[in-house]
This record gives structure tokens, sequence and C-alpha cells, in this order.
């Protein structure tokens, strides 16, 4: 405590040396605790579930003078129990979330550096990644123009293992350069609609005996666009992205589609409906063309069920996917419900190496979930699912379908401003 009130103690010190206008310091401390029996894939026969708490801590600093905008976040994420042999400190440590400076040139005009959360429409494609306790941001110099009704933002990113001195293999699972565009039209209060184009470059090496020879740099384009139409009571959205380039020296032909329906039944009750398509590859299909859409860098927990069976760290390259399913929500005072069967399908199909082609129905997942506003800058939330997998699931996840595969967490979420000062 005595060292967190010295670095504020500094900044309020340097605020008045370069006559800050406002800082503000806020505290993030959010335990979950998960019940995992048959999450993300179907349990193995034999196998018993597990539990465990994670739990995030995050320290915020956001301060601004005049046209000039800094925050630098720490952040430390950790299991209960996870320690180092000697059982004095976390794994993982104190790491930096974000740490960014942002200048305003013009009304219309600015930029941002350094690391940053890049999130745009749905985050379908670029997103926060909130539900993982570590997040996500991207070490990126942005550019943005934006009017009353019209932005449009445009940056780009090189990443390096180090300050090398000589060409080193940039082989990990990140990106090894990036550039995006990302257009938003608000034509009116009703209909809105943004274009996005992504292109991510990965390095990787062409020589089999020496890997950290013949490095070369693919690059894969991913555009498309999103649209929302909101009026009285009907909700409703729309994308359509598509894929192409290459990736490892193999061609990208791959597409995805969604379309999200919403009407407010009463001013406490919504009801909708939905359904996506990802592109997926046929089991049997023998071409090098990587056909299976792949959403990048997507809040992917937000869609395709909430156990995470798809495009959370899994389920690329594979055969896609179909999801069809209802949402309900209800509000009532300090609380929200939501209750949402999905189907599952998949896109291509699905073909055992005897050559029998399985049924593309993979199976059903039904979440239910809550949140309460305990009081301000306290907020709890939990929920429940269950998958009820079928033998082609089996067949793609190598798990017990007749097992109860279910999955249970509860988080509680505290955020309080632990200090402010304005000029």
């Amino acid at each position: 405590m005595k060292k967190l009130k010295l670095i504020i103690l500094l900044l309020v010190g340097i605020s008045f040396e370069l006559q800050a206008q406002e800082l503000d310091v806020n505290l993030q401390i959010r335990p979950r605790f998960e019940y995992r029996n048959g999450y993300k894939t179907l349990l193995p026969y034999g196998q018993e579930g597990t539990s465990q708490i994670s739990q995030r801590s995050r320290l915020n600093f956001n301060y601004k003078q005049e046209d000039l905008i800094v925050k630098l976040t720490f952040q430390n994420t950790r299991t209960w129990g996870d320690v180092t042999p000697a059982a004095t400190a976390d794994k993982n440590g104190v790491a930096v979330f974000e740490a960014w400076a942002q200048y305003n040139f013009t009304e219309k005009w600015s930029a941002k550096m350094g690391r940053q959360v890049l999130s745009y429409d749905n985050q379908r494609i670029l997103g926060e990644m909130d539900w993982a306790q570590q997040g996500q941001s991207h070490d990126a110099l942005t550019v943005s123009y934006h009017t009353e009704k019209q932005r449009l933002d445009f940056g780009g990113a090189y990443n390096s293992t180090a300050e090398n001195v000589f060409h080193t293999p940039y082989t990990v699972a990140n990106y090894k350069a990036m550039q995006y565009a990302w257009y938003h039209n608000q034509f009116s209060t009703d209909l809105g609609a943004s274009l996005l184009f992504l292109n991510t470059g990965y390095e990787y090496s062409a020589n089999i005996i020496d890997p950290t020879k013949d490095l070369k740099v693919d690059y894969k384009q991913t555009f498309g666009t999103y649209v929302t139409y909101k009026k009285n009571k009907i909700d409703t959205n729309f994308w359509l992205y598509g894929q192409t380039g290459k990736s490892a020296d193999h061609e990208v032909s791959a597409w995805n589609a969604a379309a999200n329906f919403g009407y407010n039944i009463t001013d406490a009750f919504k009801a909708g409906l939905g359904y996506e398509f990802l592109s997926g590859k046929a089991s049997n299909d023998e071409s090098t063309v990587i056909k299976s859409f792949n959403p990048i860098f997507g809040t992917n927990h937000g869609f395709n069920g909430y156990m995470d069976y798809f495009y959370v760290g899994n389920h690329l390259n594979n055969v896609g996917l179909q999801d069809a399913f209802i949402k309900l929500n209800y509000n009532v005072n300090k609380w929200q419900f939501a209750l949402i069967p999905h189907v599952f399908l998949s896109a291509a199909d699905v073909v055992t190496p005897m050559n029998e082609k399985l049924d593309s129905y993979l199976g059903t997942e039904i979440d239910a979930t809550f949140g309460y506003n305990f009081k301000k800058n306290i907020t709890l939330s939990g929920g429940y699912s269950q998958m009820f997998g079928s033998k082609t699931m089996e067949f793609i996840k190598n798990g017990d379908a007749d097992h109860a595969n279910n999955w249970a967490w509860l988080m509680i979420s505290v955020d309080p401003r632990i200090f402010s000062w304005k000029k």
C-alpha cells in the first residue's frame, strides 16, 4: 500500500509539473470459481472433472492533459495456489496489459501508440477477450479519424522476440506483422454498418532440417462487413467475412456469415434467435487449401456456446461449424438472467478413416447465466451449461458423449475507483 501511495503521489507531482487536467486510478479484483466436467471437450472415458479458482488483479492509471491521453494497466492473473516451488510468489508475476499514449491532433484526428486493446463491432474478429482472465492486447500504432457519424481507424504492428542483432525466427503463435483498417458509418439512429480489412503475417521456416533458415512470412487477409439495425423493439445484426491469402505456404479460402434477430417483448423480457456458419474442411479432403475459417483475434467465448468447444484455442483447421440458437433475456431490478440453447452441426463432411460419413449433428448445448449488481462497483455473476454431444462429436473430440458433460461458474468483480484528481 505504501508503494502504491508513492506511485500515485509521484504521478500527481508530475501532473502538477505538466499542468495535467485529470488523473484517475482504479482497481479490479475478479476471482472466478469454475467446475469443469466436460468443459472445452467431452470428458474422456474414465476421467473425472475438476474445479479451480482463477483471479485477475488489475491496477489502471488514466491520465489526461489537454490533447494527451495516457493509460497504464498492471495485471496479475493466477490460479489460487499456483505459486513457485518456494511458495512465495505467483508463477505469472505482474505484467503490463496496457501501456499507450494517445495524442489528439485535431477534433477529428488522433494517434495512439503502445500496448492497447483493439476491439471493434461485436468483437467477432477483433476483441478484448475480457472473459479470459489475461485478456488480449496488441503492441501497435493506430490512427483514427472520426466525425459525428463516421469513423476510420487504421493501424499496424511488427513483432520480434527481443532486441536482436541478427535475423532471429519469430515462430511463436503470435503474428510477425499486422495491418488493419476499419470504417464505420452510422447512417441513422437505426442503421449502422462497418467494413473491416485485416492483414496478418506469420513467420515460418521452409527448411525442415534447420528451422532457423529460409524464413518466410505469409500473409492472410480477413475482410468483411458488420451491419446493425435497431428500431423500436427490433434489434438485429448481420455479418459476412471472407479469408484469403496464404498460411505456411498453403492457400486460404474460407468464410463466415451470421444473422441475429432480437425483439423486446416487454421492457424486461427480450427474445432472439440466430444462426452462424463458419466454413470448414471435410475430413477426407486431401487438398492443401485451408478452407476452415479462423476468427483470429475475436472474443470467441461470447459465440458458439459458453462451454468453449469451438474456436477457443481449439477446432481450428477442422470441419467448421453451424450454430443455430435461441436467446432469452430477462432483467428485473438488479438481476439479469439469460437462457441460450444451441444446436451445433458441422459445416463440412465428417468422414472416418474407414470412409464412413457421419451425421453432421454435433450436439446441443444449453447455457443459463445470471448477474446481480450487488452494489456500486461490485457485481456477482454465474452460470451453468450442459452439453449433449453426439457420436460425431465423439469422433472429433475423442471423448465420451454418454458422460454428463457440464460446466458451472461463479464470479465476483470488484472494481472501485481508488483515486481521482482534476485540475
